[in-house]
């Protein structure tokens, strides 16, 4: 391929191209385990938001597909991009996690400082791994052991250094979002039976970036993964790219043959869970969210990431769900008035979001607020 940009794309471009990639364009025909494959992953921060990632891309998409995909142990809950939770299949856990390794080690480092002291890592590694590997634990049925080996030690610094250093997966259970709030972990390894691939270099992952969230920056890339250095990779791959610039005169790199729909094609209203990774993959994410949007999205210092709703492919307000007794409430949150015939998209497809998600619910009723939380 060329090495020189061919094409600009405009911000609405870059759009319809990225909601194509997330299957949010039209729900798409496929397997709930395709779909987590093509998005390479589901932010699972909280276990209930992958179960409306997916039924907001997949039709038809009923909760058991995923509990039965993490319950067979072909979906796995585990620490990866950017170190925080996803929802992930087990191939591309046991091929992608080694790349990401450098993530993990530089948030411990970030997180604890000099905080481990003098602890002998190799040491509490080996006794965790072994530990865990005898039985799915809680890191508060892990911390006594830890403790054990250095009574000195910061026991939750060891605890955090199990976490990102270890390959541990969480065990899901038979409860309405597959993951309790306090949930077991055990060693990937065991828990799929195969060891890690091998190959720890990123390209394959920055490919899968790409194909999922393309066209795409360096920063993108990193921002997404969380790996630094990234530039260097994409000038190794950029042969197999197409190049691209944005309004802003950035490069873009992008697989030749992934989709790009025209701007003008029509999108959808679509609801989005807490912390999807639509919101999180990009440097800029104005092809999203507008930039004085983002502060409505995520409103307090915890970094939460509240539950958005998306209007001619773009963020254009918050959701949230109320339940009372037997009647289950949605409320809207929109950014600015909304003219009706999209209150009525809204209304029809979130009485279909409510159903799903509250669905012991007798009554249904949405309602819409003025204003902006």
């Amino acid at each position: 391929m060329s090495r020189i940009a061919d094409k600009l794309l405009t911000r609405r471009a870059l759009n319809r191209a990225t909601l194509a990639r997330q299957l949010l364009l039209e729900r798409e025909e496929t397997s709930a385990l395709r779909a987590i494959e093509q998005l390479v992953g589901l932010q699972a921060q909280l276990a209930r938001p992958p179960y409306i990632g997916l039924w907001s891309r997949v039709e038809g998409f009923q909760r058991e597909a995923l509990t039965r995909l993490v319950l067979s142990r072909k979906v796995v809950r585990a620490t990866l991009m950017r170190c925080t939770l996803h929802l992930m299949s087990a191939r591309d856990y046991v091929q992608l996690r080694p790349a990401l390794q450098p993530v993990l080690t530089r948030a411990m480092g970030s997180v604890l400082g000099e905080r481990l002291g003098d602890v002998k890592l190799d040491q509490v590694l080996a006794a965790a791994r072994t530990y865990l590997e005898q039985e799915p634990r809680t890191f508060n049925e892990l911390r006594p052991l830890l403790m054990k080996l250095d009574p000195k030690g910061d026991e939750r610094a060891m605890g955090f250094a199990v976490r990102t250093q270890l390959p541990l997966v969480q065990v899901p259970t038979d409860t309405k979002w597959g993951y309790p709030g306090t949930a077991d972990f055990t060693v990937a390894e065991s828990w799929l039976g195969e060891p890690l691939g091998t190959d720890a270099k990123p390209h394959t992952l920055v490919l899968r970036f790409l194909e999922a969230f393309g066209p795409a920056s360096v920063g993108d890339a990193q921002t997404w993964s969380g790996l630094t250095g990234l530039r260097e990779v994409l000038e190794e791959l950029r042969p197999r790219l197409r190049v691209f610039r944005d309004e802003r005169g950035r490069e873009l790199f992008d697989l030749p043959k992934a989709p790009r729909p025209a701007e003008e094609t029509q999108a959808p209203v679509r609801f989005l869970p807490d912390y999807d990774n639509l919101l999180l993959a990009h440097e800029d994410r104005t092809r999203i969210i507008a930039d004085e949007h983002r502060r409505l999205i995520t409103p307090s210092k915890n970094l939460r990431v509240l539950p958005s709703f998306l209007v001619d492919g773009f963020v254009a307000g918050t959701w949230e769900l109320e339940r009372k007794k037997a009647v289950a409430t949605l409320v809207l949150h929109p950014f600015s008035a909304l003219p009706k015939t999209v209150r009525e998209e809204l209304a029809e497809e979130g009485e279909k979001l409510t159903r799903f998600v509250e669905s012991d619910a007798r009554t249904f009723e949405l309602r819409l607020e003025k204003n902006a939380r």
